[in-house]
């Protein structure tokens, strides 16, 4: 019995001089007399940098290897993008043109003149070396064509028929509603009619401005007569021709030209949107090989019973 408590008075000195074993569990807290004022933190180390696994000097080799690479390919980034803007400044440079040579009867080749340039840009570059034509320039190439020219004389024929004291004047005050690209506009500009009106949803300067056909913006009673060619675009027909008919004075003309009408109830059908303006004739003519009709309307200056 005694042997035995000596042994355990033993082990048990021995237990208490003993350091505990650290827990890989939790870690390790340094003690303190007072630990409520004490901040503990902790190291956390990424999983991914496991000195332990991998080794320190073999992490920093791996960071340095990574390193020289993301510097190898900033540059070759660099280089390219050098590369392309050198590239776009050349292409875009103007390339000589080509020499035709043509062989004649004497056995002597000769130069021709090179093609011309294609209408239609065929890249940026080639849009971007092209001048840029101010709106009056652009206006007069386009006054020049064919087809300008064409649609002009047939709207000055159709105003030589319409030339009158009492209708049209060269001192007349006109209003061309829906005038698209302004062709009435400048026949009757180079009729001799020097205050003319041109608009439409869309403009076109100088000859047309932009304005609504079914709310215009003028006052009552300002023009002499009112063109339109538009009558079938219109998306409220009724209120189109009251428009027209609030903006010419009172003993002016509304005129309206529309594809034939096939029937004499169509016809009716056109007279029937007037409420101030009372048939003076119904006129067909041709213009532009399309058979139309032309209602003058004169201005009575009230509503029609």
């Amino acid at each position: 019995m005694e042997r035995t408590r000596s042994r355990r008075r033993a082990f048990g000195a021995f237990a208490k001089t003993r350091a505990p074993y650290p827990s890989k569990a939790s870690p390790q807290i340094p003690s303190s007399p007072d630990r409520r004022n004490e901040t503990v933190q902790l190291r956390l180390v990424p999983a991914f940098r496991d000195e332990n696994a991998v080794g320190p000097h073999r992490w920093h080799v791996v960071e340095r290897l990574l390193n020289r690479v993301s510097l190898v390919f900033a540059g070759i980034a660099t280089l390219a993008l050098l590369h392309l803007f050198s590239r776009s400044s050349l292409s875009c440079a103007p390339a000589p043109l080509p020499t035709a040579h043509r062989t004649h009867g004497d056995g002597r080749s000769r130069p021709q003149n090179p093609k011309p340039a294609p209408s239609s840009p065929r890249s940026s570059c080639d849009a971007a070396s092209r001048e840029v034509l101010t709106p009056d320039k652009r206006f007069a190439k386009l006054r020049s064509s064919h087809s300008w020219r064409r649609r002009a004389d047939a709207y000055a024929a159709l105003f030589a028929s319409l030339r009158s004291p009492t209708l049209l004047s060269n001192a007349s005050h006109v209003l061309c509603v829906s005038a698209g690209a302004g062709h009435e506009v400048a026949a009757l500009q180079e009729f001799g009619v020097s205050d003319v009106t041109g608009v439409d949803l869309v403009d076109f300067p100088p000859l047309v401005r932009h304005a609504d056909p079914h709310n215009l913006p003028f006052f009552d009673d300002v023009f002499d007569i009112a063109f339109s060619a538009g009558l079938a675009g219109a998306l409220f027909p009724t209120r189109f021709v009251a428009e027209l008919e609030r903006t010419v004075r009172r003993g002016g003309a509304v005129v309206l030209a529309v594809d034939r009408p096939s029937s004499a109830q169509e016809a009716e059908g056109i007279n029937a949107l007037f409420r101030r303006s009372s048939l003076l004739e119904a006129r067909n003519t041709t213009m532009l090989g399309s058979e139309m009709t032309l209602f003058i309307m004169k201005n009575n200056g009230k509503k029609r019973s």
